[in-house]
This record gives C-alpha cells, sequence and structure tokens, in this order.
C-alpha cells in the first residue's frame, strides 16, 4: 500500500523518452515562481501521476541552491498532490508534471508552497474540463 503523502519512485518522471515528449507535446501555465509543463494521456495502464522538479543553473551556480530549490518544490508537491491524484484516478488518465523554478532569487517555503498549491488546483482544473 503506498503511503498516502509518499513521494515514492513510481511517483518520480525519470525517463528521457517521457521528458523529452512531454515538452515537444505538452502545454505550459505558470504561476510565479514556478512553471509548470504537464500532459494528460489517456492510461492503457494504472492511472497515476508522475512529476519532476528543476531549478537552472543558469540563476544558481552553486549546486546547495539548487538542491535546496528542489527540495523546497518536492515537499510542497508531496504535501499537496491529493486532490490532482484523486482526480487523474477518477479520469482514468495518466498524468505528467514538470515543474520548473523560474526566479533568480530562492523563495521561502510558504511562497513556494502557495505558488505549488494554485498550480495543482489549476492542473486539477484543466483535467475536469477535458
Amino acid at each position: 500500500m503506498a503511503r498516502r503523502y509518499g513521494f515514492g519512485k513510481a511517483e518520480k518522471l525519470k525517463s528521457r523518452k517521457q521528458i523529452d515528449d512531454l515538452f515537444a507535446k505538452g502545454k505550459t501555465l505558470s504561476v510565479f515562481p514556478l512553471r509548470a509543463t504537464y500532459r494528460f494521456l489517456n492510461s492503457e495502464g494504472e492511472p497515476g501521476i508522475q512529476a519532476a522538479v528543476s531549478a537552472g543553473k543558469r540563476y544558481f551556480k552553486k549546486a546547495v541552491d539548487r538542491n535546496r530549490i528542489k527540495r523546497l518544490m518536492r515537499e510542497a508537491y508531496r504535501l499537496q498532490k491529493e486532490a490532482l491524484k484523486a482526480t487523474v484516478i477518477e479520469r482514468s488518465v495518466k498524468c505528467y508534471v514538470f515543474f520548473a523554478y523560474s526566479d533568480t532569487t530562492i523563495a521561502d517555503f510558504a511562497t513556494i508552497k502557495n505558488a505549488m498549491m494554485e498550480c495543482l488546483s489549476r492542473l486539477e482544473k484543466k483535467l475536469r474540463e477535458q
């Protein structure tokens, strides 16, 4: 049984092929300081979400800073994904999401959490409209 607030290996988007396909055919939405690229596919197998996070080396030269931002983004996603996950299962689709950090300074957790909440609610709304 999967843990409710976990972010396990099966939920991580790691396949280069899927990531390239996501950026080629996916859609984008922005909630400062996050940008989400997403794609919904009809599920042949098990419905679910796969997500990835990124912070650019261009603005954050130190790996420590990039890792901190990615840690904050993963934590915000992990705590708030339940509503989107329920909708994905209800609609029986596969959802791929790639979150990119688009600010030049490191935001605090509250800012990232609010932006992530807005991103996830918009994704849920788009999925319901589909």
